[in-house]
Order: C-alpha cells, then structure tokens, then sequence
C-alpha cells in the first residue's frame, strides 16, 4: 500500500516565510530555515519551498535561502518560484532540493517541461497548477498564474493531463478559493484531477483542522495533502496529525515515532 504524505509548505517573500488568504494579505510568520529544521525534526514527509513573488517580479530565485534549508533537512525537498530555464532548475537541484516546481512559466513554455523531464527525469518535474472556480471552463476550474494575479484560458483538467504528456512527475495542486481560509481543500477539484491522470497529486489550499486531511484522502484521493498554516500558526505537530490519520487507517510514515 502507498503511504499518503504530509508536505509542509513555506511561501517565502524575501527572506522570510508568509501566509496569506486567497493568495493576498501575506503576514509575516517565521525564518524559513528555523521552521524547515523543526518540521523536519517532527516527521514531516516533505517540504516545500515556494519563492511566491518570483514570477511575478521576473526574478531568479532566492537561491542563498534555498542553500540554507537545504542544509537543514533529508527528506526530499520541492523548490520553486521564478524558475524558467533548465539552468535554472540545475541551480536548484545543485543547491539542495530533490524536485523543482514550475508554474508560471510552463504555462507560457510548456516546452520547459519536457526539456527539464528529459534532462533530470520526470521525478524531478513538479508542475504547480493554481486553479479557480469558473463555470465558463470545461472542468468548472480555470488556471491561473502569477500567484494568482492572471486568469488563463486554460481548463484546469486539461492542462493537467498535458503537463503530463509532457512529463511532469507530479501535480501539486492548488485551490485559489480555498486556499489559506482553514475551511477544507476543494475535494471536488482534487479528486477530478487525482483519477484524472497517472501521476501523485498533492491537494493545497483549505486545511484547518486534521479532519480535513483526513477527508483529502479518503474523498479527495489525493496522494499528499499540503498544509500551512495548521502548523505555522494553529498549534498542531506533524506528530498530532499522524497519529490522527493512522487511527482513522489512513497509512501514513510512521517510522520516526516509537508511539505509533
């Protein structure tokens, strides 16, 4: 049986990680370094690491801060944000990070895809697709990029199963409208695209309690569940979670705990 992950995601602005509601109103929440080794020390799965205004600001990543996390954990490592060429992703792999994550800028090159798949190996390939409700989409579920500042005319399915032609490894998928408001994923989108395609799809956006995860699994059929804010700033471990889940017979990576 596949195990589901918990990924601990840091949206980084500057030096520094944030959170925000909708993908607005970013406050200040901690030193990325200091909170990667902690959620690394309690179990965590993976982590992710996103430079959120990157893409936005046409800029390269921060790769000094990327270095430094890396440094810090050994569990596999996601990084993303502003990353738009092949070199880009070979930085970031040299830097520490076991995958890379594009969004953005595989929209408008999806050719960046398939280079970066046939160049490292689609196991390294992230594709990062944001979606919002939008009735007018085929799927009800419209792209959108730029940190969430620019409506595509991609369907949110659609371009899903092209990313993965194209060779993406795996989808994290993120929910605008649920995203950061602690009212659970969007398990109508997720399970879409989970049975959808053939590759692990990571559900963002949403989670507030454990029961949310729990339902991401069990109604979502995602492979991983992303969270934020839960452990940033509403008290729960990694531990709590885990033990949650395995007593709802949800297998999860329980090796690190002598408790469970």
């Amino acid at each position: 049986m596949l195990l589901k992950r918990i990924v601990v995601c840091l949206d980084v602005i500057g030096e520094r990680t944030t959170k925000g509601i909708r993908f607005k109103n970013n406050v200040d929440v901690g030193d990325p370094v200091v909170m990667a080794r902690d959620y690394y020390l309690q179990g965590v799965d993976e982590l992710v690491f996103y430079d959120i205004t990157a893409s936005a600001e046409k800029r390269g990543i921060i790769i000094e801060v990327v270095r430094r996390v890396a440094e810090q954990i050994f569990i596999p490592f996601t990084v993303g944000g502003g990353i738009g060429s092949v070199d880009d992703m070979k930085e970031v792999l040299l830097a520490g990070a076991e995958k890379v994550s594009i969004n953005s800028r595989a929209v408008r090159n999806p050719g960046l895809i398939e280079e970066g798949a046939s160049l490292f190996g689609k196991q390294c390939i992230v594709l990062g697709l944001d979606a919002e409700r939008d009735a007018t989409m085929s799927s009800g579920y419209r792209v959108v990029i730029d940190g969430g500042r620019t409506p595509t005319g991609l369907d949110a399915l659609s371009w899903a199963r092209e990313a993965e032609n194209l060779g993406a490894g795996e989808i994290v998928l993120n929910s605008i409208d649920a995203d950061g408001t602690r009212a659970g994923y969007e398990i109508t989108l997720t399970r879409m695209i989970s049975e959808q395609v053939g590759v692990p799809v990571v559900a963002s956006g949403g989670a507030g309690k454990i029961e949310h995860i729990a339902d991401i699994f069990e109604k979502g059929k995602a492979d991983a569940a992303l969270i934020a804010s839960m452990v940033h700033s509403m008290g729960y471990t990694i531990w709590e979670i885990k033990k949650y889940l395995s007593e709802r017979n949800i297998a999860v990576r329980t090796d690190c705990y002598t408790d469970l």
